[in-house]
């Protein structure tokens, strides 16, 4: 078995661990200040939306060898507007200028091929209305308020409303932290954006129920007992998918990170940089979440229910009561690796610790008393 194999064994075992859950404070004021950066950035630059969404015109030329920014300043030149220019993979350029109509439009491909010293006919060019773009965002903010509503219903049904709000929860943090990224870097929203944060929503939650489904197995009958809190087994069943959500989220980010850093950034991929960016950073949000964000909000949820401040402090006191007697911490409790849903009624066999000694309480057959043989005479 391989090391990796082995630690995720012992942590599914519950023979090693990382409190994640008693930190929950730490990872709850990195969420918050990488949630206001965010948002801050989005307030301060704004998100620099494609024409697809602000109307205008793409021209598509063909093979030249005129560089990047010396068709940038044609571009700018010819239309007076800033120009979003890129080249791709087969030496074509892609100049995008925003707030541009028919008349203008064709006067501005005549100003490029001139200054290209290219046929105006090779060049093909494409106006997009600002209505189409609103058309898309309207549909976009319908498709995720449905999908956040289901989500939610959904996860109440199957578990709890506490998970369904803590789920919900992770969902808005990654999503506002991927619209942050935008805004700081700059990267232009299109369609392919909108598509990359949709998509994200379901690997974000994939994790989180994961973590929410081991939860809820070992968390049953938990009141029972008073070997842990729900916060101790809610901590066990994020260590006992630790491996499990980082295997998934590794496999799951090496293409997305191809196609962002080789074929955005060296191949000049155009619309793949919108949609490898959006899902890059909402796969390493959504696997953040739902590790520190959701399953802590769950046990800060749950222990507000009088039976679980109960048990806690049944927990809590069975504990000292180990300590004043001089007995370990883990006289308390079970060992890490066993069940939690173990009662501990008084009824139950006590274990044998050690072999057994004095005298047999058994009666013993005395056969044949006062017969040499013991046998019938």
């Amino acid at each position: 078995m391989s090391k990796l194999g082995d630690l995720g064994a012992k942590l599914y075992r519950g023979e090693v661990g990382y409190d994640f859950v008693g930190k929950r404070k730490i990872w709850y004021g990195i969420s918050i200040l990488i949630t206001i950066t965010a948002i801050v950035g989005l307030a301060v630059r704004g998100l620099n939306m494609g024409i697809e969404f602000e109307g205008g015109a793409v021209f598509n030329t063909p093979k030249t060898s005129v560089s990047v920014s010396k068709a940038d300043e044609i571009a700018e030149e010819a239309s007076g507007h800033d120009a979003i220019v890129q080249k791709l993979g087969n030496d074509t350029l892609r100049i995008q200028i925003a707030g541009v109509d028919t008349d203008k439009s064709d006067r501005i491909k005549a100003e490029l091929a001139k200054e290209l010293d290219i046929n105006a006919d090779d060049i093909n060019a494409d106006l997009v209305g600002p209505s189409w773009g609103e058309q898309i965002a309207n549909k976009a903010w319908q498709g995720l308020a449905i999908f956040m509503i289901l989500v939610v219903i959904y996860l109440a049904i199957a578990f709890e409303w506490r998970m369904a709000v803590a789920a919900l929860i992770a969902l808005i943090h990654d999503i506002t932290i991927t619209v942050g990224v935008y805004a700081l870097v700059g990267f232009e929203v299109t369609p392919g954006t909108v598509i990359g944060l949709l998509t994200i929503l379901g690997y974000s939650l994939y994790d989180t129920v994961v973590v929410f489904d081991s939860l809820k197995e070992q968390s049953k009958d938990l009141a029972k007992q008073t070997r842990f809190t729900y916060s101790e087994v809610a901590n066990r069943s994020i260590n006992s998918t630790l491996v499990r959500s980082i295997n998934t989220t590794v496999v799951a980010l090496l293409p997305v990170a191809g196609l962002l850093f080789i074929g955005g950034g060296f191949l000049g991929a155009g619309m793949l940089n919108d949609i490898s960016l959006s899902l890059f950073v909402g796969l390493a949000a959504g696997a953040y979440s739902s590790i520190f964000i959701a399953t802590p909000l769950v046990a800060d949820l749950k222990e507000t229910e009088p039976q679980m401040k109960a048990l806690k402090k049944r927990v809590l006191a069975k504990r000292r009561a180990a300590a004043a007697k001089g007995e370990s911490a883990e006289a308390a409790t079970e060992p890490v690796g066993d069940d939690p849903q173990d009662d501990d009624s008084e009824d139950a066999a006590p274990a044998v610790v050690g072999p057994r000694s004095g005298p047999r309480s058994q009666p013993t057959r005395n056969r044949g008393r006062g017969r040499p043989s013991g046998k019938r005479r």
